[in-house]
This record gives C-alpha cells, structure tokens and sequence, in this order.
C-alpha cells in the first residue's frame, strides 16, 4: 500500500532514533530545562539570524497555535486569519476554546491579503460600539497555507507593516515550514521571517519528527509565565528532553532543509507524473502538498492502493484530491504511482 495521505505517516528521520538512543539513559531535568532543548534553541536562532529570540518547544501543532494565541491576546482580544485557514477550519474550535474569537477574512489561494486587514482594522475603529466588540489583537497567517501556496517576499512585508502600524501581532504557523523555505518558487527564507513576524513556528512533527514544534518569539517578546501557558493548555512535556534531541539533530549539518528538499523533489516529480497522465490540477502548488482533480471512479479504484486524501468535491463527478510527500518518499514509491495511474 502506497500513501501519500500527508507528512507525518512515517515515524521520524533514522537521525533522530540515533539521536534518541544515543542519549536515552542520561538523566536530565524536566519540563524543557535540559542540555538538549538548550542547544536546540542556540542553532535555531543561528539559522534564524536573531540573536535576541527566545525558543520554545510544544508537543503539537494544535497545541502550539492554541497556547500562542491565548499566551499574546488580552481577554477582549480575537484573531483575524484567513477563511480557509487552519485555525478557521481544522482546529476543531481549539482557538475559540480558549475564549478568543477568530475573525474569518477572504482569502486568495488560501492566503490573506494586507489590503483586507488594513480594510477590516479601519472598519473596527469606526465603530461608535468597539467598545461592546472583540477588539482584533493578532494576524494568523500560515506558511505554506492550508492549500500548499506561499507568501511571497512582498506579501509577507506588507502583511508584517500593516500589523505593526495598528499594533497587531503577526503570527505564523510553520507547520510544513520546512516545505515552504525549500520550495523552488519561493523568495522568503527564515531569517525573514524571524525579521517580519512576532512569533512563528517551525513543524517538527510534518517535517520528520516523530513530534513537536520550535516556537520562536523573534524580538525578546515571549509572554510573561509562558510555561505556565503551556501547562494550562495541555502542552507541556514532562519529559521535554524528547524535544529538544529532536530539534537537536534536525538542525544539526542541515538536516532539516535536506530533508525537506527532497520532499519538495518528491513533490515536484509527481506534477511531472500527473501532467503526464493528463490529469488536471486543482491549483498550483510550489510545495510538498499537491492538489488534482480526479473523477470518483478513478477515486474508488486508487483507493485499493494508495492513501491519499479527498480534498474538496468540485462537481458530481469530479473531487479533488491531495497527494502529499516527505521525507520518506522514495522514488521508488513514485514509479509504483505512476504506473498505477496508467
């Protein structure tokens, strides 16, 4: 059985259970304060080119945008994102749990746009009743989105000025965002993003983790009591040593970026492949995610042998679909496609 289901199906880089067995009988502290998460934290401010950030390691994605967003917003405060953005629509109300309403605003190819904010800020302040409204307080965007596309250079400034000058806090969720620094099409690199944004992540657990993000608060801004935060949100390991070998070891010789290079190699031959069979595109994506249109007799017939995930229906007949690499695609698993989808 072949799958392509998403990007975290294989358990972790052969790195990382080195990593782990390495270093699985010395004993140290608890709940992030080890020599592991320490060091972790050094080279990903290295590779961030921000001297002054401050790095947290959370369990899980849902995890992670839950505790940012409740650590940085007051009670009053909400958060704008994108319609289509993960925390809009597959975080299970996980962000309103917290008592923080998420303002929905438009989106193109799943991104959202600075002109829309600055239009939605404007329209709140107007307001005679602001006062009895949730006031915006942050801007969710993610990179790549919920549809594989990427901010470009001059989207993301603009976004990060526009947050700045109504006094926004702009927040990233990264994620896949090992897959979105090494796309070919992309002009964004993570010391631009340390640069432009007041808190973002980067995706362990889809970029060959076993689990975990790296949160980075970029400019000395980490909320007073965070791990108290964590802990209130269910996202605090006892055992934070699992973390910080992890991270460790992926930012260590490059292995992050190497790793998610080959996935967006992977991904990059499947649209040859798709192409070449004539099947049409749901959307360009420039990452690791890829979107098709299949008819649901075709559906039904790969579904017997590759995992893959129904995306959104696009007529009676028709559904699109998503295939999704990693670091564990192989070409070998890419020949065995291609023939099947002949």
């Amino acid at each position: 059985m072949l799958t392509f289901e998403s990007d975290y199906t294989t358990g972790c880089t052969p790195e990382i259970l080195k990593a782990f067995e390495k270093t699985n009988l010395e004993q140290v502290s608890g709940y992030g304060a080890d020599k592991f998460c320490a060091s972790a934290e050094e080279k990903i401010k290295a590779a961030c080119n921000a001297p002054y950030a401050q790095v947290e390691f959370i369990c899980g994605g849902t995890q992670t945008n839950q505790t940012i967003i409740a650590a940085m917003l007051q009670r009053y405060q909400g958060v704008i994102a994108a319609k289509t953005g993960h925390i809009s629509c597959h975080e299970a109300g996980a962000i309103e749990y917290t008592g923080h309403k998420v303002f929905e605003l438009p989106q193109v190819m799943g991104k959202l746009q600075a002109k829309d904010i600055r239009n939605f800020v404007e329209i709140f302040e107007k307001q005679d009743a602001k006062d009895h409204m949730v006031f915006p307080g942050m801007v969710y965007i993610s990179h790549p989105t919920e549809y594989g596309t990427l901010y470009s250079l001059s989207e993301l400034s603009q976004i990060s000025e526009t947050c700045h000058e109504f006094g926004l806090n702009l927040f990233l969720d990264g994620a896949r965002l090992g897959y979105g620094l090494m796309s070919y099409q992309t002009d964004v690199t993570l010391p631009d993003i340390a640069r432009l944004c007041d808190v973002f992540y980067i995706g362990g657990t889809k970029v060959g983790a076993l689990c975990g993000e790296a949160v980075v608060f970029t400019h000395n801004n980490r909320p007073k009591h965070f791990l108290t935060m964590k802990k209130q949100n269910g996202a605090l390991l006892a055992k934070g040593r699992l973390l910080g070998v992890q991270f460790d070891t992926l930012f260590t010789d490059g292995l992050y970026f190497r790793i998610a290079k080959h996935a967006i190699d992977m991904a990059e031959r499947i649209k040859t492949i798709m192409r070449n069979a004539g099947i049409p595109f749901f959307l360009e994506s420039p990452t690791n995610q890829q979107f098709v249109i299949l008819d649901n007799d075709t559906i039904e017939r790969l579904k017997k042998d590759v995992g893959f995930e129904r995306w959104e229906i696009v007529d009676e007949d028709h559904t699109a679909v998503r295939f999704a690499t990693s670091w564990s695609t192989t070409n070998e698993d890419l020949d065995k496609l291609e023939k099947l989808l002949k």
